[in-house]
């Protein structure tokens, strides 16, 4: 527990806004914290306010739902005040049946037992029909909230840039759709309402034992201290190892996801055993953190529960000596006994409620770096997307990826593409052909050098229109797990069933999808695994075709597959590569011979262009090499 929290149980519900946006005022009236200027507060406290200021820019996903929220807060402020009034009625009820000489000097509402017991049974109803509806409707904001959340954080996710994927593994990024707005929703759902039901049982149950006895509530006041500093002590604890037990489980849902996406790797290598291993040991990690903060926890609930009925006790005992001297009623002890239960039991719940606001504060500073990341601007530009010629220059360009900026990928490359001209990109493994697919599909800028298009630098020009005039068949296919119909739609959203059939036969699908069942609804399976390497590649093609781009990327596009299904993609390649500029990566030569340039790529620049013909007679040239080597010439 840190410091705010034990604030929590010493100050009633007041809010601020020094230096705080309107969601940390929501959280101070939600939480029942009074703010002050960070900057004037010794380290723990500071500490403390800064992971509530986190917590509050998860309550602006709550705008849209604000009046059932606070109608739901409202609900369960009335509901708990009269849940206070059950230990006054019992208590009344105890000195009715037992009146002793006090309590009929002091009485002023004494209409009988039933009539008590009727009262005390309609406050329990009207306590339990609010409850109700205050739970309902928390509940329902909660979910809303982190739908929209989720939505919110997966739309800007898919438009962050390709060198923040490169630094990140996708099963962290699940983790934090999962695991922590799951984290999120709890705060929402069940902490706040827990919280506000909790403050107002220690506010009001503070109140009632002063009026009923002063000593007695010195007594148990007198008590408490050792309790909350020792659960302060061993809630620090609990904070340290919060984050790093979320950060744990993301890693373990890392593996998880990556095995599933290799499954076939897996099994083919016959390393089910290891995948297991390095799962276990990624969850053994995990509870080397979880298990210590569960014993501090543990301890924590000890402590409290050990203190709290030991302050119980001390004032039962109390009490019973005020009863002997006759200074106490049996009504007042009994009410001064329940309500001290009352104020416990919130106590005691405040250390899971913190515990919980501890972890959300860590879930809540990993969704904020994600909203804080820079996206790319992928919105369409208004009006109809205009038509590129497919003109691209290539002038200088120097390159490396921003996980390895020591090593230059491209160094100077220049190189040209015409309107309608096919070109060739070959060379060594790692040459840099793959970047400069990358570098046009603006997945990454140059560092030096310009990219220009039409005549115009590739950045002037908006990246959704810029992609939109492009489409890209790589290597390996990985379709997703829905249907051939879906799948091929992709390429344009909202095609007609008329243009995809038509794409479909000019890119040679439509032999295989009809011997299908299904035909066009046949699931293809998760990346496209129940259908053949040369099916997906024409449906692949088909996507393409169905785009309809100005400029074409053919990313080693029939390097995997066998004779036969190399001739059908290479037919269906033809139909799409008519009238567009193409960009053809091939370490096969012979599918490029007919390319109207080749560019050779060597170390990141264009050693040699030419045709096929005029690059076979450049005595020792790597074109010439290579097609030696691969035709054995």
């Amino acid at each position: 527990m840190s410091t705010r929290a034990a604030g929590l149980a010493v100050h009633g519900i007041a809010s601020g806004e020094v230096g705080l946006s309107r969601e940390s005022a929501w959280v101070g009236v939600a939480f029942g914290l009074q703010w002050v200027d960070s900057g004037q507060m010794p380290e723990p406290a500071r500490r403390a306010h800064d992971r509530l200021h986190e917590i509050s820019y998860l309550f602006r996903f709550l705008r849209p739902y604000r009046r059932r929220f606070v109608f739901a807060m409202a609900a369960s402020t009335v509901s708990m005040s009269f849940g206070m009034l059950f230990p006054f009625l019992v208590g009344q009820l105890v000195d009715t049946a037992l009146p002793t000489a006090k309590f009929l000097a002091r009485t002023v509402w004494n209409p009988g037992v039933n009539t008590i017991a009727l009262t005390l049974a309609g406050t329990l109803l009207i306590q339990a029909a609010l409850t109700f509806f205050s739970s309902f409707s928390f509940n329902t904001v909660g979910e809303r909230a982190v739908v929209d959340l989720r939505t919110k954080l997966f739309g800007r996710i898919v438009m962050f840039p390709m060198r923040f994927f490169g630094e990140r593994r996708v099963g962290e990024l699940a983790s934090r759709l999962s695991n922590d707005l799951a984290q999120i929703q709890d705060l929402f759902a069940f902490t706040t309402p827990q919280a506000i039901r909790q403050i107002i049982l220690f506010g009001g149950g503070s109140v009632a034992i002063t009026l009923t006895s002063w000593r007695l509530s010195l007594v148990m006041v007198c008590s408490l201290p050792p309790v909350i500093l020792t659960a302060l002590w061993v809630g620090r604890a609990v904070r340290r190892t919060s984050r790093e037990a979320q950060d744990r489980l993301a890693e373990a849902a890392t593996v998880v996801e990556e095995t599933l996406q290799n499954i076939g790797s897996v099994k083919a290598y016959s390393n089910e055993e290891f995948e297991g291993r390095r799962y276990s040991s990624m969850l053994g990690r995990y509870l080397g953190v979880v298990l210590p903060a569960a014993k501090y926890r543990a301890s924590l609930v000890a402590i409290i529960i050990a203190g709290i009925f030991g302050s119980i006790t001390l004032v039962l005992w109390y009490g019973a000596k005020l009863m002997q001297a006759g200074e106490l009623s049996h009504g007042e002890l009994t009410r001064f006994t329940l309500f001290t239960v009352l104020i416990g039991g919130s106590v005691a719940s405040a250390a899971d409620i913190f515990t919980t606001i501890n972890r959300t504060a860590g879930a809540s500073q990993r969704v904020r770096e994600l909203f804080h990341e820079e996206t790319e601007d992928v919105a369409l530009p208004s009006g109809k997307m205009p038509r590129l010629a497919g003109d691209v220059r290539f002038e200088e360009v120097s390159f490396s990826y921003p996980s390895r900026p020591e090593l230059p990928v491209l160094a100077g490359l220049s190189l040209h593409a015409a309107p309608g001209e096919k070109i060739a990109l070959v060379g060594p493994s790692g040459a840099g052909k793959t970047t400069i697919a990358s570098l046009l599909l603006r997945y990454y800028e140059p560092l030096q050098g310009r990219l220009v298009i039409d005549g115009k630098p590739a950045g002037s020009l908006p990246i959704a229109a810029l992609r939109g005039n492009m489409a890209l068949v790589p290597q390996e296919v990985l379709l997703f797990g829905g249907t051939i119909r879906e799948n091929i739609a992709y390429g344009r959203p909202g095609a007609s069933d008329e243009e995809i059939r038509a794409a479909a036969r000019r890119a040679n699908c439509e032999e295989f999808i009809t011997r299908f069942p299904e035909r066009y609804e046949t699931i293809v399976g998760e990346r496209g695994v129940q259908i053949s390497g040369g099916q997906r590649q024409r449906i692949a093609i088909a996507r393409a075709l169905l785009r309809d781009p100005a400029i074409l990327i053919l990313d080693e596009a029939t390097s995997s597959l066998d004779s036969e299904s190399e001739r059908l993609v290479q037919e269906a390649l033809t139909t799409l590569l008519e009238g567009r500029t193409a960009f053809i990566i091939a370490h096969r030569l012979s599918t490029v011979r007919l390319a109207d340039r080749i560019y050779v790529i060597e170390r990141g620049r264009a050693i040699e262009s030419g045709t096929h013909d005029e690059l076979m007679e450049h005595e020792g040239g790597l074109y010439r090499r290579l097609s030696e080597i691969q035709f054995g010439v």
